[in-house]
């Protein structure tokens, strides 16, 4: 059995579907995992330690950081959203997280951005780690902002994080846009293994997509990195087409690589 990496993982945003995916794929890699949401967590395990905190609430995010040597951060709004609970999770909360990470050690973390950050790029560009970023959305935009915090505090005081801009994070693709974007689960997870073992990390940018055929976005920067993915969406090109009609040429899903977020309205207060 293959020696665990970390003392204790902590993996925020658990309760998520994403969260759940992961947390039994993840158990070898760290002697015991903290799991942390907003709500409670379900049925933990005996190596795992269910933590519930707000991330906008600095002294609750300390406390959860507290004693972790790896941090896998998945906490935050997933979606487009209006701007108030972006600000409070994706943007204070990350603030909220790093300081937490600066005053215990400075753990490796994994920061779970997204394509959104480059959403408004045609499908028919292939993108490498210096693109300019071109967000679909005001999640889109937090997730740029954390990216640039990130490289503040590596440039700064040295904190290593992987920004990891996750495609379509799903058991499967179940859409055409899909076949592009799709990360399977057993990709992710052992892309955050190397991520948290690789002697030195870093502040890279990572593609979160399996080895997609119709693939937008190029890691072939990451050969140090030694991860290769083994999946690819194509495996289920006959199913989609089976159950699913092919968009317009000129749908928004069928253009842009953020899909329908590029169609999405800005939210203002009074909207729910």
């Amino acid at each position: 059995m293959t020696e665990p990496v970390l003392d204790r993982l902590l993996i925020t945003g658990a309760a998520g579907s994403l969260g759940r995916a992961l947390r039994q794929r993840l158990a070898p890699l760290a002697r015991r995992i903290r799991l942390a949401d907003l709500v409670p967590v379900d049925a933990p395990a005996p190596h795992e330690e269910p933590v519930t905190c707000d991330l906008a609430d600095a002294a609750a995010v300390d406390a959860m950081v507290k004693g972790c040597d790896g941090i896998l951060h998945l906490g935050g709004i997933s979606v487009e959203a209006p701007f108030d609970p972006i600000l409070q999770a994706n943007i204070l909360g990350l603030y909220n997280l790093y300081e937490a990470a600066r005053r215990h050690g400075q753990p490796r973390i994994l920061f779970a951005s997204s394509n959104h950050t480059v959403g408004f790029w045609k499908q028919t560009d292939r993108l490498g780690p210096d693109c300019t970023l071109r967000p679909d959305g005001l999640y889109g935009v937090s997730k740029a902002f954390g990216e640039a915090l990130a490289r503040m505090y590596f440039d700064k005081f040295g904190q290593e994080t992987a920004l990891v801009r996750i495609g379509s994070a799903t058991a499967e693709p179940t859409n055409h846009r899909m076949l592009g974007s799709w990360l399977s689960h057993d990709d992710l997870a052992t892309l955050i293994r190397a991520v948290f073992t690789v002697p030195k990390l870093g502040c890279p940018v990572i593609w979160g997509a399996s080895a997609n055929t119709q693939g937008w976005w190029d890691n072939s920067h990451l050969g140090w990195l030694g991860w290769t993915p083994q999946d690819n969406a194509e495996t289920f090109r006959a199913k989609i087409d089976a159950s699913q009609p092919r968009p317009a040429p000129d749908a928004a899903v069928a253009v842009y690589q953020g899909g329908i977020f590029t169609e999405y309205p800005i939210f203002t207060k009074d909207e729910t």
